[in-house]
């Protein structure tokens, strides 16, 4: 059976960086040439450039969940992840494109089920333990075993994993994906050492990492972690010896901190009006960028009256999406009328423009009127997204009752709690961050049969699925014919409406002047390795 060879693969997705971006680390060691559509890597320098010695602080409100990859599904937890474990590929910083990390190079067999990586040799984790096939293998068997919140994206597509040598290592699919080399750059492949995690059990609080930049020197949940640099990282060491992250119970301390010197960077979240008021402060830049998350409705198909189309579809048209901009977000995000997000490959606008009128007489076709007015729950966490969702929640109230047919009765709980009850949940508000670049990450886990139960949508349809299949088994994976399966998943999507797309953020990052390296991207991972400060 013959192969292909890939030394460089740039997959470079549609999605548009309208950002000045600050330089980037390259891979190390170079391939030797890269495919039409990509830029050619360079040699690593003999001498590793000058590292500063003190320390940047970075200021956030999100939290850790665990670290361990096989089990942490949260974008704080994943950001660390991509400051101190690296995966067999991953994503050039402040671009799209995938290229070399753990593995210098990959095969693809011409049925697409086999992927044979070739890994860089010499590595040890940071617990001394050598980096080989085995221990590539032995990681996404641990996935499989332990079963945590992320395991989809491996044990949906990887049938199981074989070694071939000491650094050669086959992964084998249940079905061809196109996008898997996307998959392999998500954290749950990411390798860990066999000595430091659990075979079959999570290790919440491990700070063994893997293979990074950095690792992991202390770390106290919910107040500090300090990260310092790894000297047997294969790539060019970061720009900055020593990282700590500082954990903020709220925005408003936050943006003191960074106003009084406190922290260096300010990052997910502050409120949106902190960034406008920041702006006029002569110490502090706002570096904006395109953002990847989105915002949106969740439809229990299987609940009335959501079980109902027509009201599904009468609420598409009365919620307005451009007060939520305005109020709610400050300009910080963007009406959406799509879950595939604005600038990304493939998108159209496939949902409609508010329209009170048609609202009414979807409402009126199901049944309802001024006199028999639907009652509906809509459900909102009140810290996970950030102190705006309590707005958002309301201003959809708002919308909807403007019908006149319509009476809203908002209830909260906890994220815990809240998770817990996906499937009891009539009409709730989540969001979303991508787990890999692509239109299928932001429309396969809600919509097909065998996904949409996961976040208590319950919607199926064989057409749905259908497409799913062709755009998934579509041999180029940014042609046109993928595309046009695409435009059509959007448009059923907002015939059926199994969930409704609000708003799509912009990346927002507040740091003080002296700080530079900030690179803002659609994967939406902060590169801790490339930030500096000077004096």
């Amino acid at each position: 059976m013959s192969k292909r060879k890939i030394f460089f693969v740039v997959l470079a997705l549609a999605v548009v960086l309208a950002l000045g971006l600050t330089a980037c680390q390259k891979a190390t060691p170079a391939p030797t040439q890269a495919p039409s559509g990509g830029e050619e890597a360079t040699e690593a320098p003999t001498e590793a450039p000058a590292q500063s010695s003190e320390p940047i602080i970075i200021g956030t409100t999100d939290k850790v969940t665990d670290l361990d990859p096989a089990n942490a599904y949260d974008f704080h937890t994943w950001e660390i992840f991509h400051n101190t474990m690296d995966t067999l590929l991953h994503y050039k910083p402040g671009t799209t494109d995938l290229e070399p990390g753990l593995a210098e190079s990959y095969d693809v067999s011409d049925d697409g089920l086999e992927y044979t990586f070739h890994l860089r040799q010499g590595l040890k984790f940071n617990d001394g333990t050598p980096f080989n096939a085995d221990a590539v293998k032995w990681s996404i068997d641990r996935v499989f075993k332990i079963q945590g919140d992320p395991n989809w994206l491996v044990t949906s597509f990887v049938d199981h994993v074989e070694v071939v040598d000491e650094y050669t290592v086959k992964f084998v699919l249940k079905k061809a994906v196109n996008y898997f080399p996307l998959l392999v750059a998500t954290y749950p492949y990411a390798p860990v050492s066999p000595n430091c995690y659990p075979a079959d059990e999570i290790a919440s609080d491990s700070t063994c990492g893997g293979i990074g930049p950095y690792k992991i020197d202390k770390w106290v949940r919910d107040v500090e972690m300090d990260l310092v640099a790894n000297p047997n990282w294969y790539g060019e060491p970061p720009k900055t010896s020593n990282i700590i992250i500082k954990y903020f119970a709220d925005a408003t301390t936050m943006r003191l901190a960074l106003e009084n010197g406190e922290i260096d960077v300010a990052t997910k979240s502050l409120n949106p009006t902190d960034y406008a008021d920041l702006k006029s402060n002569p110490d502090i830049q706002v570096v904006e960028g395109p953002g990847a998350q989105i915002r949106y409705i969740v439809f229990n198909v299987k609940m009335a009256p959501f079980d109902n189309k027509l009201v599904r579809e009468a609420i598409s048209y009365a919620v307005d999406r451009q007060a939520i901009v305005d109020k709610a977000f400050q300009g910080t995000h963007e009406p959406l009328y799509s879950m595939v997000p604005m600038g990304m490959w493939s998108h159209i606008d496939a949902f409609p423009k508010r329209d009170l009128e048609k609202a009414k007489e979807l409402l009126q076709e199901a049944g309802y009127s001024e006199d028999n007015p639907m009652e509906i729950d809509l459900w909102w966490t009140p810290t996970h997204y950030g102190d705006t969702e309590s707005d958002v929640a309301s201003l959809v109230k708002a919308a909807l009752e403007e019908t006149g047919m319509i009476k809203v009765n908002l209830q909260s709980a906890e994220w815990a709690t809240y998770t817990e009850q996906f499937g009891s949940m009539g009409m709730f508000l989540l969001g979303w961050y991508p787990d890999y670049i692509d239109p299928d990450n932001y429309t396969y886990p809600f919509a097909a049969s065998d996904a949409s139960d996961d976040i208590g949508c319950n919607y199926a349809s064989e057409k749905m699925d259908e497409l799913f299949q062709q755009e998934q088994s579509a041999t180029d994976l940014r042609g046109d014919a993928r595309k046009q399966v695409f435009e059509e998943i959007q448009k059923l999507w907002a015939e059926d409406v199994p969930t409704l797309p609000l708003t799509q953020g912009k990346l927002m990052v507040a740091a003080r002047k002296n700080i530079s390296g900030i690179v803002l991207d659609p994967v939406m991972l902060n590169h801790y390795f490339l930030l500096e400060k000077t004096k």
